[in-house]
């Protein structure tokens, strides 16, 4: 067992080879979580074999996971009791991962045992069908051909079956759709409108449209400052932090030098309330922007504490957003405590962010009923005052509103209008109001390999639509 530095008096050596490197252990223990979160929400959200998670989760994965992934046991599933283990360590339990119908997958904090899955938090949701035969975007049926336009399926073929974009067999799932009208969608062998894949940070986009949900029903105010429990001491300065200052990533809290690395919540097993919390001033709030998947954890944690009311918080995705503009194949997963980690753990098919996308064309109307403050879609696609470079290293950079990045014309054959949501792994949702379209890009791009370039395949889709 020396390869995994458990054995201090035989291993003394490796212990100095690594003495510039995190602690073995916790190393371990995050590798363990990333095994154990992706496979079960894979399994039991995306109902994926074990073949499709060992060539599209598994793979591509940070670069400093690499090689204790390489040196760590597969992931068990057990099928029966919903629930994915993978050993890290002689001396303490396995790490876990466990399903929950409604919540999707949640784990286990380090050193718990299997035991602790009856104290997760959870909640009643009232259950509905995954296919409803409805028109689209109501339901699934989607009524014409909506590959008659050669071109369009021309530009849509590239991004699944060539490099033209981003690397060959990257994208798992392509869906063009106005808001009425799905015009295509494309899916990899294997993959159908009911594959869902994780959202990484297009969680992000879902995290805006509920705080959005929350204004338009009066329980959060996004100019008052955010209402987190943990920074209520007298004197604290975080408490100058408002929730808009958090949407638009312009918190001044440290989060490392890149804000989006979090890992002890996203696999260590840590909670939000631990660790999101835990950040300190660097700069005074709404000056500087940093991207930070701490920021949407607390804008979450605010509405939480606001609505105190556990069961209402758990059910509030589901009840408020999903069920109400029928995206039925989506869950959003909490950690251990409860908290909901919407910066990037939830799992959505591209047609429910298609859905999603069309929410916006119709600035936050769904039929007849208004789920969104009217103008919440200009709110959130307005460039907020603390704002990403332009360019880094000759490369352009989109701006930045809440939640959501910003595509314009300064990107070549964008229109002003364009936001998008964007994760890991080249998960997209382009919403382009001006020309009533959204476009999702679902893929598993590798972490050092060529990032695929939305603008352009975005910019190639209108063009294909004018012609």
């Amino acid at each position: 067992m020396c390869r995994y530095l458990y054995a201090p008096l035989l291993c003394m050596a490796a212990l100095c080879a690594y003495a510039s490197e995190p602690p073995p252990i916790p190393l371990a223990a995050q590798v363990a979580g990333y095994k154990v979160v992706l496979t079960c929400g894979a399994t039991f959200n995306g109902g994926k074999s074990a073949a499709m998670i060992a060539a599209d989760e598994l793979t591509g994965i940070r670069v400093d996971f690499r090689d204790t992934f390489a040196q760590l046991p597969d992931a068990q599933i057990n099928l029966q009791e919903k629930y994915v283990a993978a050993e890290f360590a002689d001396h303490l339990p396995p790490r876990y991962a466990v399903w929950r119908r409604g919540f999707g997958c949640a784990q286990l904090p380090v050193g718990a045992s299997l035991d602790s899955r009856k104290l997760l938090p959870s909640a009643p949701i009232k259950e509905v069908s995954s296919r409803v035969d409805a028109l689209w975007p109501f339901g699934d049926n989607l009524g014409q051909n909506h590959k008659s336009n050669l071109a369009l399926s021309s530009i849509v073929d590239k991004a699944l079956n060539s490099a033209t974009y981003g690397d060959l067999n990257s994208t798992s799932a392509v869906l063009v759709t106005t808001a009425d009208k799905l015009l295509i969608e494309q899916y990899r062998a294997g993959y159908t409108p009911y594959t869902s894949q994780r959202t990484w940070s297009v969680g992000k986009a879902i995290t805006a449209t509920i705080m959005g949900i929350a204004v338009e029903q009066g329980l959060v105010d996004i100019k008052a400052p955010a209402n987190i429990p943990e920074w209520s001491t007298p004197g604290d300065k975080r408490q100058q932090i408002t929730l808009e200052h958090l949407l638009q990533m312009s918190s001044g809290l440290d989060s490392t030098i890149n804000g989006a690395n979090t890992p002890d919540i996203y696999f260590g097993g840590g909670s939000v309330t631990e660790y999101a919390t835990a950040t300190k001033l660097e700069a005074t709030p709404g000056t500087t922007f940093k991207y930070a998947n701490n920021d949407t954890m607390l804008a979450v944690r605010s509405l939480r504490a606001s609505l105190n009311n556990d069961q209402a918080m758990l059910r509030f995705p589901s009840e408020n957003l999903f069920h109400k503009i029928g995206m039925h194949n989506s869950v959003a997963e909490t950690d251990w405590q409860g908290n909901f980690v919407l910066s990037s753990q939830i799992w959505t098919t591209s047609r429910d962010l298609g859905r999603l996308g069309i929410l916006y064309l119709n600035d936050g109307l769904w039929g007849a009923e208004r789920i969104l403050p009217s103008g919440w879609r200009d709110y959130v696609s307005a460039p907020g005052p603390a704002q990403p470079p332009l360019e880094i290293e000759g490369a352009k950079i989109p701006g930045y509103g809440a939640q959501f990045w910003l595509y314009p014309s300064r990107f070549e054959g964008m229109p002003d209008d364009a936001f998008n949501a964007e994760g890991q792994r080249g998960q997209s949702m382009m919403i382009i109001p001006s020309r009533n379209l959204v476009i999702v890009r679902r893929g598993y791009d590798h972490k050092d390999g060529q990032r695929f370039d939305i603008a352009r395949f975005s910019a190639d889709i209108l063009a294909a639509l004018e012609d």
